[in-house]
């Protein structure tokens, strides 16, 4: 089953997305700019392989719920998202609010 849910942060909007699969849900939370995701998201193959798109985008592992994810500490994160702020260790949600047109 997929779940699209608009959520406020700080009067920002952003779209939640669950898709749950056999044993797993597969999460990330979204706007224009980036995301911030679960554990699948392969960072590395993003820095790496991905690098001329630019993408900004975080990795949160071990949660299973939209309010974890926002709640969790980042594990990984693009070097488009360092260029922004975002740090290894910050809350998701924290890290949503540095994505946003200055």
């Amino acid at each position: 089953m997929l779940e699209m849910t608009p959520i406020t942060i700080e009067n920002e909007m952003f779209i939640a997305v669950t898709l749950k699969l056999p044993k797993t849900n597969f999460m990330a939370v979204t706007n224009d700019i980036g995301y911030i995701m679960c554990g699948a998201l392969d960072v590395g193959l993003l820095n790496e392989k991905l690098k001329e798109r630019k993408i900004v985008a975080g990795r949160a592992v071990g949660v299973r719920t939209i309010e974890q994810l926002l709640e969790a500490p980042l594990e990984s994160v693009t070097l488009e998202a360092e260029e922004l702020g975002i740090t290894v260790g910050m809350k998701g949600k924290d890290a949503l609010l540095k994505m946003k047109y200055e």
